[in-house]
């Protein structure tokens, strides 16, 4: 039968079948946890949507929570779930595993969450100053890339021709070589 194999998951598809391997849903990403993670994962959602209005995606193998930008996610792992939390400061720790700096702006905090627990103070606390600074860092940036493109560029300066010229002759040249070179001997 004819037919051709995605280039991404390597599934083959019949010829006239409908295929979209890039299609992920929450659902789709947590079905596999285990209770424990289901619960945590279960806390996570509902401490991030008291926060306010947001936009809540799957991506990939992540489930993205933004404002105007990402201002954390989570990757569902078999053993834990992985929530990055992006800042405006580093923060010191037990929970913090590792810490990035993907940008000027921000400071990626990779955490590991394994039981609905540890879904309370400060990773809560963490995940309501990522919201909070998501709208003010996105207000912040605004003026200065506006302010940026409406400045005037200063003209580069340049030495005149002549001048220029002037220190690329080649009786000049010979002359401060050697004078360099006699200097070294003494």
């Amino acid at each position: 039968m004819p037919g051709r194999q995605c280039y991404h998951c390597k599934q083959w598809i019949e010829e006239g079948d409908a295929h979209d391997c890039w299609t992920t849903t929450e659902a789709a990403l947590t079905a596999d946890l285990s209770d424990d993670l289901q619960d945590a994962w279960e806390r996570l959602r509902e401490a991030a949507t008291a926060f306010g209005e947001q936009r809540i995606y799957a991506s990939h193998h992540s489930i993205m929570f933004s404002r105007r930008s990402c201002y954390f996610f989570v990757r569902p792992k078999r053993q834990y779930l992985e929530l990055c939390v992006f800042l405006g400061r580093p923060v010191n720790a037990p929970q913090v595993r590792r810490i990035e700096r993907p940008s000027r702006s921000k400071v990626a905090h990779i955490l590991r969450i394994t039981h609905r627990d540890e879904v309370e103070a400060p990773v809560t606390d963490w995940l309501r100053e990522a919201y909070e600074y998501a709208s003010t860092a996105a207000v912040k940036r605004a003026p200065s890339a506006a302010a940026k493109r409406r400045a005037p560029r200063k003209a580069a300066t340049r030495r005149p021709k002549k001048a220029a010229a002037r220190h690329r002759t080649s009786a000049n040249a010979p002359h401060t070589d050697r004078a360099r070179r006699g200097s070294r001997r003494r």
